[in-house]
């Protein structure tokens, strides 16, 4: 990784004006570094990675804890920030939306994900989770709906609220994604306290949901009708997934648990499956280093097997499928953002395996709480820190002369 000190409008127009383009790639990536110094993006870093040379540009800065981003058909963002504030950045300017729920702020509860209705061109809904209070010290994961009318959201409504609120602070889940039928994914974490309520079918904690966009459920949930099973579980037994996203071209939903110490687990997301938490895990108790009181086994009959567990430990937050032609190399792969680890892990797979990974931006923006890929193609990650920033990942044209033979040995 490569630090990069800031560019002055004048040093790039010199540059550009003194040495004709010779090729169009080149072009396109100085017109790209051009655009980014007159709209005050700071260029923080490049990286030469396998097979895409990358350029990291901060699009925005002093954003306390960061959680989710999402894009406006405008061109600016919608990001959220842990302690209840909901932004647009538009131009590099963060603008504070009125209008947001109570949410309790407290460790990792707050205002956390935010994505838009698939029809939110007409529409205008705005979807949000976050830890909602009940007035008596206890709190459950929560989604709202607003409709954005200037800097104000409103006509601001519960659509769900899970069906236990507990002791406030941890494991809240919170990822939300649209499935290709229009329905609404929500992940819901174990709530920490007590990890069994992941295998206990009347409690939301520790399971993914699935609901119609007003919050309703699907008569086509595979648990509807059964008096021992919440209707809007989807699947369950899982700890704290903050990282899910669907695959537009096939209807895959994939998803990451956050394991204990160890046990982060990629999972394919199907109808119906226990992935076993806590009885079944591959993670270790964090403060003894032994395996936790409530597990029996690393895999178990009638438990999902994950499709992959990353190793060394990840601490997995955000992910998104490179779909789009900014990086035709990553075309497939997943991007998985890391807290404690401050990386993304790039996953190359297949229908049966994951055949490699690649480390990205190793300490160069500290602990990735988000990463999605933009409706511009390029690639968007926010960093959880106090005084954490949103940043683009770019394509970038690094004249690297090395060997490709050595790279492909490298795989």
């Amino acid at each position: 990784m490569k630090q990069i000190p800031t560019l002055s409008l004048a040093l790039v127009l010199s540059a550009t004006c003194a040495v004709p383009a010779i090729a169009s790639k080149t072009t396109s990536d100085e017109k790209l570094r051009i655009a980014n110094v007159a709209q005050n993006f700071r260029e923080v870093a490049t990286e030469d990675t396998q097979y895409e040379g990358i350029r990291v540009v901060e699009i925005a800065s002093g954003l306390e804890n960061p959680w989710a981003v999402a894009f406006l058909p405008d061109g600016r963002f919608l990001v959220t920030e842990r302690p209840g504030r909901l932004n647009i950045i538009d131009n590099g300017k963060v603008i504070q939306v009125s209008g947001v729920p109570q949410v309790n702020a407290e460790n990792q509860g707050g205002l956390l994900d935010v994505v838009l209705h698939p029809n939110y061109a007409t529409n205008g809904w705005i979807y949000m989770t976050y830890s909602k209070p009940n007035g008596n010290g206890q709190t459950a994961t929560a989604v709202a709906r607003g409709q954005l009318k200037g800097n104000t959201l409103v006509n601001v409504q519960d659509v769900f609220v899970q069906n236990r609120y507990s002791e406030p602070g941890q494991h809240y889940g919170s990822r939300l994604a649209w499935t290709n039928d229009g329905k609404l994914l929500m992940t819901i974490g174990d709530r920490w306290f007590e990890p069994l309520r992941a295998q206990n079918l009347t409690d939301h904690a520790g399971s993914v949901l699935r609901l119609n966009d007003d919050g309703s459920v699907p008569t086509d949930n595979p648990f509807v009708g059964n008096p021992e099973v919440a209707d809007e579980i989807y699947t369950y037994g899982n700890r704290n997934i903050q990282a899910l996203v669907v695959n537009r071209s096939t209807g895959e939903i994939w998803a990451v648990d956050h394991g204990p110490r160890g046990g982060d687990l990629l999972y394919k997301i199907e109808a119906g499956n226990n992935y076993g938490w806590p009885r079944v895990t591959r993670g270790l108790d964090y403060d003894t280093q032994k395996p936790i009181s409530e597990s029996v086994a690393r895999r178990m009959e009638g438990v999902t097997e994950p499709f992959y567990e990353f190793l060394p430990t990840h601490a997995p937050s955000g992910v998104t499928l490179v779909t789009a032609n900014r990086f035709p190399s990553w075309r497939g792969n997943l991007l998985v953002g890391g807290l404690a680890s401050q990386r993304i892990r790039r996953v190359v797979f297949d229908a049966q395996e994951v055949l490699h990974e690649e480390e990205l931006l190793l300490q160069t923006v500290g602990r990735i709480r988000d990463v999605r890929e933009g409706s511009d193609g390029y690639l968007y990650v926010l960093s959880d820190e106090s005084k954490g920033g949103l940043y683009r990942i770019e394509p970038a044209e690094l004249n690297d002369n090395d060997d490709d033979e050595e790279d492909i040995e490298s795989v």
